[in-house]
């Protein structure tokens, strides 16, 4: 494999200094009660409280912060289930631009109506998202805002794990879900700059185990269709510089069932008091389940990436 340039420790600190005054800066909760459970101690890292309810908002930011002025008069067109969706809305009006967002037909309606409320404006489509998207950017002139694979949404969620080590130093192991893969890759970065033996373990749904995939065969993996319980998680591609991060920096990737990721999900509710939507319940899932082995002893953080659950999908998740 040709090896890609990838973002750079610099680059995140670039997006601290420009998202500080935007974005909160989101705690970190020690949980007694996992920790003995699990025998080492654990942490999550609560971005479930960030603006706009996920750490999406970040990489929109930053990706929005380095358009022209023209551009941001032009406005933006991105597709998301939800978060990435209400990061750029409010980001494009933080910005002073407008956002258009495809999202599915059968999206979350609360994420729906949250990117409405940002100032988005929201295209429902029951066709393809990437074909929707890219007709009404050429239709309309508008800028693409990638969920996931662009440098600069990268170096946003790379934002997350460099706070990560301010607050835990030692560190030895980092968990979150993947999707396309924008935040394990940035955190990756943060990682190995900040300590590098730090592990950086990305979790998939089974149903959408693309960036596994990508992996296993050596470039990056399309599916047809990604059937997850985690909507945050249901990218049916790794992007090419995601994938490139995750290879060249030894992100260890695992594959866990939705019955895991929903346990996790009520775990978190009943012994953190906190919700966490399915997709930021993964990294815990995969603790839970014995999907990772971690050593007796570490030092453990768990990125609650989102807290955007919808309340008609979780009277089913029982």
């Amino acid at each position: 494999m040709t090896e890609r340039a990838l973002v750079t420790h610099e680059s995140i600190l670039a997006a601290r200094k420009f998202i500080a005054p935007h974005v909160r800066r989101t705690p970190m909760m020690h949980s007694v009660q996992l920790s003995e459970r699990l025998g080492f101690d654990l942490h999550l890292k609560l971005e479930l409280f960030q603006k706009t309810g996920s750490f999406k908002v970040r990489g929109a930011l930053y990706r929005m912060s380095q358009l022209t002025a023209d551009e941001r008069k032009r406005g933006v067109v991105t597709m998301s289930a939800g978060n990435h969706a209400q990061g750029v809305a409010f980001a494009a009006r933080q910005m002073g631009s407008h956002a258009t967002i495809v999202m599915p037909a059968k999206a979350v309606k609360s994420k729906v109506e949250a990117t409405r409320n940002y100032g988005g404006e929201v295209v429902l489509t029951e066709e393809d998202l990437m074909d929707t998207m890219n007709a009404i950017r050429v239709e309309r002139n508008l800028v693409h805002v990638s969920p996931f694979d662009d440098p600069e949404i990268i170096a946003g969620g790379g934002t997350v794990g460099d706070e990560i080590f301010d607050d835990i130093p030692d560190v030895d192991v980092i968990l979150t879900g993947v999707g396309g893969g924008g935040i394990v890759s940035g955190v990756a970065v943060a990682a190995r700059a900040r300590r590098p033996q730090t592990r950086v373990i990305g979790v998939e749904p089974e149903g959408a185990n693309t960036m596994r995939m990508s992996l296993d065969k050596g470039s990056a993996q399309k599916i047809a269709k990604a059937v997850t319980v985690a909507d945050g998680l249901a990218a049916p591609m790794a992007g090419e510089l995601t994938y490139a991060h995750v290879k060249q920096l030894g992100v260890e990737i695992v594959t866990i069932p939705d019955s895991a990721i929903v346990d996790a999900m009520w775990t978190i509710i009943e012994r953190c008091k906190v919700l966490a939507e399915p997709a930021a319940a993964a990294g815990l899932a995969a603790l839970l389940s014995g999907a990772v082995k971690i050593e007796p002893g570490a030092s453990v953080v768990c990125i609650l990436t989102g807290g955007n659950a919808d309340r008609e999908k979780l009277r089913a998740m029982v």
